[in-house]
């Protein structure tokens, strides 16, 4: 959060259990800022939907607080909280019109029918529907139907909108396309939006910052772009992108980096990030486009010989899996220049890597 300002939202000291035994939100403690837009990414049971719906009301902590506006939630029901909802399956009423469907909020709200149909409109152009208010839902695609939720999620102007998993039964170049256009309503309209996903790549186009879940506990909060570039730990390492792991032993500490001896017995340096010590396990991180396989003279500190395995043409970068130091697996991006030889299956070669590119972490099981 920041500055001074006071959070929007705050969850102080949440847990959730639904046995009494098991915690499916541990303790969690989080602020969300006024017009951000957080994402709540993890995968199928780390808590993010839980934590959802507690702020939404539709689920009660087992304990802590959660704040809304600086006042507590805790005797104030779903329909009282100033909301707006956008669910994956729409949740539109069938037997309505898509201009009545947006305005149902407004009608609950006791808003008078003339101002009813000219919000309804005006968020109806919003989503870029306008025209289509006489239509009945089924009348209207899937990607249309999301934005008549949309719309009737923001109609009645309120102070935080929350979406779970929205985009969820869209086809990938539609979802990619809604994503954009979430975006941009956000940023034009400055609302606080907190969104809940398992697509992490849905989660760094769109979000100011992101909430990792796992085992319910939040693992790491920061921007997509410190996420993507500075992982804590070995699960946000592995869940946000993709990520290639070798797996060694600590050798020496100098500062921010340390020496690492390989499994496979080379010695290499990296950023010391998580580790426990010299001796402790450790599994390092690498971005596949953060590796080199060519151009690279024999006495690069971080250069391991590498056989490859497959090339796969994506247009445009070339995909490399190779052997690599005992795992199979190692992936290079290699873009495509002039002159440039595109490696063979059964050639041998050798990878490279910067050590401010090769992460330190905490040791893969």
């Amino acid at each position: 959060m920041s500055g001074t300002q006071a959070p929007l939202v705050a969850f102080e000291g949440v847990q959730k259990t639904y046995d009494g035994e098991t915690l499916v939100v541990k303790d969690l403690n989080l602020e969300i800022s006024k017009g951000e837009f957080l994402t709540m990414l993890g995968p199928s049971g780390s808590g993010k939907t839980t934590s959802l719906m507690m702020l939404a009301g539709f689920e009660v902590p087992t304990h802590g607080d959660i704040k809304l506006g600086g006042r507590s939630l805790k005797n104030t029901p779903p329909h009282k909280r100033d909301i707006g909802m956008v669910f994956q399956n729409y949740a539109l009423f069938p037997h309505m019109t898509v201009e009545e469907n947006v305005a149902f909020p407004l009608s609950v709200r006791k808003v008078n029918k003339s101002e009813q149909v000219e919000r309804a409109r005006k968020a109806l152009d919003m989503v870029k529907l306008a025209g289509l208010g006489s239509r009945r839902p089924a009348q209207l695609s899937g990607g249309q139907q999301q934005r008549v939720a949309l719309a009737r999620a923001l109609v009645f102007e309120p102070q935080l909108v929350l979406m779970d998993e929205p985009l969820g039964a869209l086809d990938k170049q539609l979802r990619e396309h809604m994503q954009i256009e979430i975006k941009h309503i956000h940023e034009s309209l400055g609302v606080t939006v907190v969104y809940v996903t398992h697509d992490q790549s849905e989660a760094l186009t769109m979000s100011d910052r992101i909430a990792v879940f796992n085992d319910g506990i939040i693992q790491q909060l920061a921007s997509p772009s410190d996420l993507y570039e500075n992982p804590q730990n070995s699960f946000v390492a592995h869940f946000i992108g993709e990520n290639n792991i070798l797996n060694g032993a600590v050798e020496s500490i100098d500062g921010a980096f340390c020496s690492v001896r390989l499994d496979s017995g080379e010695q290499i340096t990296a950023r010391s990030v998580n580790v426990g010590g010299v001796g402790a396990r450790t599994s390092l991180s690498f971005r596949p486009e953060k590796v080199d396989i060519e151009g690279v003279g024999p006495d690069h500190p971080n250069r391991l010989p590498a056989r490859v395995r497959e090339t796969i043409y994506l247009g445009d970068h070339m995909r490399v899996r190779m052997q690599v130091a005992g795992n199979d697996e190692f992936t290079v991006k290699m873009r495509f220049r002039a002159g440039r030889a595109v490696p063979r299956p059964g050639e041998e070669m050798f990878v490279s890597f910067a050590a401010e590119n090769c992460l330190a972490l905490d040791p893969v099981a």
